[in-house]
């Protein structure tokens, strides 16, 4: 097997990737921005660059066989990022990519983001590379940072969720890492059961204690408790909701299982193994 490159080392979800593929002994290269932060781990190596740096970034690739693509923090355009990655990946001579896409990408989602994670797919595919696109659901981790005093608002309607923990989608993303017969394809990703905001609510306050509720908002009422923000903040954050109501998030795969050999966790069952998601709520 080439050697695998990890971006987002150092990250929520890069930082799980690479402790797993370390645990199976997996010799790998920690693409990260600050390599005193880069995670000590046998058989990795650490090379310094940023997506905006492309010819660090092609640098830090020269050898790779697969790179494990996440994608750069959501800002007011991140595609001048992932451009400049996409073509340092090719200059170096990698052959796969996976990369860490969204829940119902296409250039007409709701969710803002999921456009960009779209058109990332298509410039990867583009540019030769053989992509495999995990389109995660909204991540599990993220729910307990939704609550302000007790309370979840936002556009979501009645629309669901499979919420998916991120710890799925690094054992996920291991075994993909692994055995190229999963390149060049997509998989939706997501945890074992699609919840309404209410049903999240409910679970996440009977785990923590403390009563939390969901309210839904009108689209004027979201803005306008965002107001304040950037536009394309507000547009992410809504959009996010929206597509909840939509149904765009409620798509409930048996990638995960397929793959790992093992089901997803649940909601709740994410909320009582790491409690450190949703300890400030207590605090």
């Amino acid at each position: 097997m080439g050697t695998i490159a990890v971006t987002g080392a150092t990250g929520q979800l890069g930082s799980r990737v690479a402790r797993m593929l370390a645990d199976r002994g997996v010799a790998q290269r920690l693409v990260v921005r600050d390599a005193s932060r880069a995670p000590q781990l046998e058989g990795a190596e650490v090379a310094t660059a940023s997506f905006e740096d492309e010819d660090a970034l092609r640098a830090a690739l020269s050898g790779v066989d697969t790179l494990f693509l996440v994608s750069a923090h959501e800002s007011a355009d991140r595609m001048p990022e992932h451009r400049s990655a996409v073509r340092a990946a090719v200059a170096a001579g990698v052959d796969r990519v996976v990369y860490t896409s969204f829940m119902g990408a296409s250039p007409l989602a709701t969710f803002t983001f999921a456009r960009e994670h779209s058109l990332t797919e298509q410039l990867i595919a583009a540019a030769g590379l053989r992509l495999t696109a995990l389109r995660n659901a909204l991540y599990a981790d993220v729910l307990p940072l939704f609550v302000q005093d007790g309370e979840i608002r936002g556009p979501a309607g009645q629309g669901r969720v499979a919420w998916v923990a991120r710890h799925d989608v690094a054992r996920l993303a291991v075994e993909v890492l692994l055995d190229e017969r999963h390149a060049d394809r997509i998989y939706d990703v997501s945890g074992p059961e699609p919840l309404d905001l209410d049903e999240s609510a409910r679970i996440l306050g009977e785990v923590t204690g403390r009563e939390i509720t969901y309210t839904a908002e009108t689209d004027e009422e979201a803005r306008a408790s965002r107001a304040g923000a950037e536009e394309w903040q507000i547009a992410g954050w809504a959009g996010s909701y929206r597509a909840v109501a939509t149904g765009e998030t409620s798509v409930t795969s048996h990638t995960i299982e397929h793959v790992t050999g093992r089901r997803p966790w649940t909601l709740e069952e994410f909320l009582r193994h790491e409690p450190d998601s949703w300890r400030h709520l207590v605090e």
